[in-house]
């Protein structure tokens, strides 16, 4: 029997499918010595390479894992950047069997509820815009918002990239201000798409600007709201379930061999992410001073 390349790739664990999709385009995969092109089938036993390396592929079937982090602010979704700045991945933990790959990305100056996962399958349906998977934010704007803008937003607006809406907007909408009032309004918006700065540019498009922007939910899974901003907790089986079922991955993962899970965050579990994040912001800053201090005797 054969599959989709991408898919195997991803069922190993390096990334996503759309991120295998993108390997497979840029000629970094091989097979049987050929450089492998999209549409391209295998089997077991065909022998594949990536950037010049030997596929070895799992024979133990990793158990589906899921994580919720609560990202701040400043933070980029990449593995690494140039420059030394924070990522989301900084602060993850080890894992055994495969690689943490990040369902859908949140821009720098975004914060709230990103989820990763070692099943490549299941990030690719979770991302995938057929399987319509509802994202919510919490969304604080500047500006007048009428009855008529939020109609407007839930009928569609033609934006650069194609027609884009909210599927509920939920929030009162600005009555006539004076000078001396706040024009900040926070609003609840959902929509099933996960666009370039989707959120913002819909309200832009209304000459309304956002000011803060945090990801809330994601299909069935909300953030925690005692989850400190920085750290991470694993979905518990439950949840990973129910997540599966929510994108028609019908098989139900029967354990989880995690010796890290933390379940229900207790006031002891809370205290250690706190420091945890504290001791990370410090190290990055200490690492930062030194960089600057090593540059400067350069010169």
């Amino acid at each position: 029997m054969t599959e989709k390349l991408q898919k195997v790739l991803a069922n190993q664990g390096l990334g996503s499918r759309r991120e295998m999709e993108r390997w497979i385009d840029d000629g970094r995969v091989s097979v049987d010595g050929t450089v492998a092109t999209l549409g391209d089938r295998v089997d077991n036993t065909a022998n594949i390479r990536v950037d010049g390396h030997l596929l070895s592929r799992q024979t133990e079937q990793p158990v589906c894992r899921v994580l919720m982090y609560n990202k701040p602010e400043g933070e980029l979704c990449s593995r690494h950047d140039p420059e030394g700045r924070d990522t989301v991945f900084d602060r993850l933990p080890a894992i055994r069997l495969g690689r943490w790959i990040t369902v859908g990305r949140l821009d720098m100056n975004t914060s709230g509820l990103l989820l990763f996962t070692n099943d490549g399958e299941l990030a690719n349906r979770l991302m995938h815009p057929k399987c319509e998977v509802e994202r919510e934010y919490a969304v604080r704007v500047f500006g007048e918002v009428t009855g008529k803008t939020i109609s407007t937003l839930k009928k569609g607006v033609q934006l650069e990239d194609g027609e884009a809406k909210f599927l509920t907007v939920s929030g009162a909408p600005t009555p006539q201000l004076s000078e001396d009032e706040s024009m900040n309004r926070w609003y609840n918006v959902t929509l099933k798409e996960g666009r370039n700065r989707e959120v913002r540019r819909l309200w832009e498009s209304q000459g309304v600007q956002v000011s803060r922007l945090i990801r809330v939910k994601y299909g069935p899974i909300e953030l925690q709201k005692r989850l400190p901003q920085g750290a991470w907790v694993e979905l518990e089986l439950s949840d990973v379930n129910a997540l599966r079922k929510h994108v028609q991955l019908t098989d139900e993962t029967q354990t989880m061999v995690n010796v890290n899970q933390q379940g229900k965050l207790d006031h002891v579990r809370l205290s250690r992410m706190r420091r945890s994040v504290k001791k990370h912001k410090v190290r990055k800053q200490q690492g930062l001073k030194n960089r600057v201090g090593r540059a400067t005797k350069r010169k």
